[in-house]
């Protein structure tokens, strides 16, 4: 087989949650551009009509379904409509998540739970929701939208890095019970990119300077400079592909080199 043939997604059914926009948009593209067809979720109508017109615009035909990930019954019915209509589902791609930059002692019990629902649960439900299908046809593909903060923790994000950190671990469970039925779940762990739920921390200052975050993650992150949605296209296909078929449990951290680095000396 050519090597190149082994990273092709033709005849592929993909769903990514959350690909309305950012990370999950750019990960559904780059599916779509090796060959898969793109199911999608949304929870409300705006999102979707703006995604549908977005994807038209790529020129990717992409089907979107109404569907809260963190509601049991809602996903079970997408993953029945998903089959019926396109065909049982190769690859799952776990992207939609949310997060609270909260100080852990402001932050409410409610406020916790519901990081922990979308970023850690949904995830679950999901899996659980697609793997008897994978199992049915021989193989699957699983990617959880893991975070830097699956390995460090950092102020104000208590709820996120808990979730995020559980997702590293469901993942490996997840290969670790499934493997034997041909199903790779892995991870991908973003670095700091560039996408509207960032935006607030790289917004230039009222005298025009840089963000101190934005600043901060510059000096912290040897290719100086944010990630790019983009960035993730490559990895996500490879975790997606036959070209990944050995890889499983494993987390790759797309992060500019940020968890290999200490920092400059002051």
């Amino acid at each position: 087989m050519n090597t190149l043939n082994k990273f092709s997604l033709e005849g592929k059914i993909a769903l990514v949650t959350g690909a309305a926009y950012g990370i999950g948009f750019a990960i559904a593209e780059a599916l779509a551009d090796a060959g898969a067809k793109i199911a999608f979720n949304c929870r409300g109508q705006v999102h979707m009509d703006a995604a549908l017109k977005a994807y038209e615009e790529k020129g990717i035909d992409a089907k979107g379904y109404f569907c809260d990930v963190t509601d049991e019954a809602q996903v079970k019915k997408m993953v029945a409509q998903i089959e019926e209509e396109l065909g049982v589902i190769d690859i799952l791609v776990n992207n939609a998540g949310i997060i609270k930059r909260i100080p852990m002692t402001e932050m409410s019990v409610d406020e916790f739970r519901q990081v922990v629902d979308i970023d850690l649960n949904a995830p679950f439900i999901m899996s659980k929701a697609v793997i008897p299908g994978m199992i049915k046809k021989g193989h699957g593909k699983i990617i959880n939208i893991c975070s830097m903060m699956s390995e460090l923790g950092r102020e104000t994000v208590s709820a996120y890095a808990a979730a995020k950190g559980g997702l590293k671990m469901l993942t490996k469970n997840i290969a670790s019970e499934y493997g034997k039925y041909n199903i790779q779940c892995n991870g991908i762990g973003p670095g700091y990119i560039a996408t509207p739920q960032t935006a607030p921390l790289r917004e230039p200052q009222a005298d025009g300077s840089k963000h101190p975050f934005d600043s901060f993650i510059i000096s912290k992150t040897p290719a100086e400079r944010w990630g790019d949605p983009e960035d993730l296209m490559g990895p996500a296909v490879f975790l997606a592909s036959d070209a990944s078929d050995f890889v499983n449990g494993h987390i790759l951290y797309v992060d500019g080199g940020i968890l290999a680095y200490i920092g400059k000396q002051p």
